[in-house]
């Protein structure tokens, strides 16, 4: 992968983890770095059309059809965009990737972990972030800061148990996986969230 780094960015909605990766895009460009950023699900005219389907569906999508579709549109993102920018040496920052099914699929909505790691490992077994930055929030804060922001999609609209679920699900994950995984206090000042992601990031991009 030459010199490319691959980054994620996770959090539950209204965590902040987009406006994070938009500012970590603008300190490492000022610092010369090449970059790709892309999201999930999304990233290519597949994941893209999908991602319509799985944010504003008007019926119910049953959970394992959703993962399906997760895995679907990231197969594509990986082999059209992630790899390449990889090979390239660019950095990659990616808005969610595979944490993020586990933590919604999984554990908000049920999906059992081994159908999970089958198709994790079927799709990505030789890829995995070299850092993933998971902002976490209170369910009650996240929900307030996202509470006439805009229309909410199809899982902003998820009650606020499927949203604790969703939080236990991903510190579990971090748990497993304390080297990859990065814990940022997503409650703290702006000002110091931000210092805390330009030291992890000097130090991932070295």
């Amino acid at each position: 992968m030459a010199n490319g780094r691959f980054i994620t960015f996770e959090g539950v909605d209204g965590a902040g983890k987009t406006t994070q990766l938009e500012w970590a895009r603008q300190f490492l460009e000022q610092r010369g770095q090449p970059l790709t950023v892309t999201r999930e699900p999304g990233g290519t005219e597949l994941g893209e059309a999908l991602r319509n389907v799985l944010l504003n569906a008007k019926r119910p999508i049953h959970p394992e059809t959703e993962a399906l579709l997760m895995f679907a549109a990231r197969r594509e993102h990986i082999d059209e965009v992630i790899l390449p920018a990889l090979q390239r040496g660019d950095v990659v920052l990616c808005d969610r990737f595979t944490d993020a099914t586990f933590a919604y699929q999984g554990g908000g909505s049920g999906v059992e972990s081994e159908k999970l790691e089958a198709l994790e490992k079927w799709v990505h077994a030789d890829l995995q972030p070299d850092l993933t930055l998971y902002f976490d929030l209170p369910v009650e804060i996240a929900r307030q800061r996202l509470s006439g922001e805009r229309e909410a999609d199809r899982f902003e609209r998820e009650s606020a148990e499927f949203f604790q679920r969703v939080r236990t699900a991903y510190l579990a994950r971090a748990r497993q996986n304390p080297r990859r995984i990065n814990v940022v206090d997503a409650s703290a000042a702006p000002a110091a969230i931000r210092k805390l992601v330009e030291n992890i990031l000097l130090s991932a991009c070295q």
